[in-house]
């Protein structure tokens, strides 16, 4: 088992060469394709300022094959440094309903870390993510990251959304060193976690032949996401597993949760399913 098609939203912003060299690396780990989506979107324009300028759309264009042609040596140069088939793909539409459209038709896609969006505006992660049904590597705007997959972090709660993330994840994690999995204020009963909150999840895990050892924490000072990020720093970790908006993502936005904690305050890599 491992990712054929892998999807990297590239653009020619500083950040990009990061995540491009991550989902590279992962294209040559799983000996699969590398898929380099570059979205040409058409910001809306006030007809005022479009009066100012002639041939605007002309000029618009240029700039956007400009842009192009530089993210496609970038594109070729990350690809051939780690010996990864590529495929080019230069298209124009919405940003987040194209790269969700080709999403589809992948293994996982890798993304960068949004900014702070505007007020009503959909994030790119949420779109795949809830919109998708393929997992989402989201890889931080700022640090460098020359592993991902080595040493895991898994945040374990027994939902449907984390036994997701942990199934789509399982090509990087058979590949591991070390996975930690870690629940974080376990709740008992049917509907938690078991006698030994996390010890069923490594015993399913070390079948598959992954290394996983598990730990279940109780923090009444922390939040979940909080603990994960400080969890992961002291284990050195490489990427995150997670599962994400258990709950609804407005009641997200509106209380806080892990996932909306992780895609603001990342500094590692995060493997998000639903």
């Amino acid at each position: 088992m491992a990712y054929k098609d892998i999807l990297v939203q590239v653009d020619n912003a500083p950040q990009c060469a990061e995540r491009l060299g991550v989902a590279a690396r992962l294209a040559a780990r799983c000996q699969g394709h590398l898929i380099a989506l570059n979205v040409r979107t058409r910001a809306a324009m006030p007809q005022y300022i479009r009066a100012q300028f002639e041939n605007i759309d002309d000029v618009r264009e240029h700039w956007n094959a400009e842009a192009a042609r530089t993210t496609r040596a970038m594109v070729d140069a990350a690809a051939g440094s780690v010996g990864a088939s590529v495929e080019w793909r230069d298209v124009s539409g919405d940003m987040a309903a194209t790269v969700a459209l080709h999403a589809r038709y992948a293994d996982v896609t890798v993304i960068g870390q949004s900014e702070e969006s505007e007020p009503g505006e959909r994030p790119l992660a949420d779109t795949l993510i809830l919109d998708v049904g393929r997992p989402v590597i989201v890889v931080p705007y700022a640090g460098r990251f020359p592993t991902v997959g080595e040493r895991v972090l898994v945040g374990w709660n027994g939902s449907r959304e984390a036994t997701r993330a942990v199934h789509d994840a399982l090509p990087l994690l058979l590949g591991a060193q070390l996975v930690h999995v870690m629940a974080v204020n376990p709740r008992g009963g049917m509907a938690g976690h078991g006698d030994i909150p996390g010890a069923d999840i490594c015993l399913h895990l070390s079948r598959h032949g992954v290394n996983a050892v598990c730990e279940h924490i109780q923090s009444d000072d922390l939040n979940v996401g909080e603990m994960l990020l400080s969890r992961a720093a002291d284990e050195d970790a490489d990427l995150i597993v997670m599962g994400a908006y258990g709950r609804s993502r407005l009641r997200e936005l509106v209380l806080g949760g892990a996932t909306r904690h992780l895609l603001r305050h990342m500094t590692v890599p995060v493997l998000l399913s639903h």
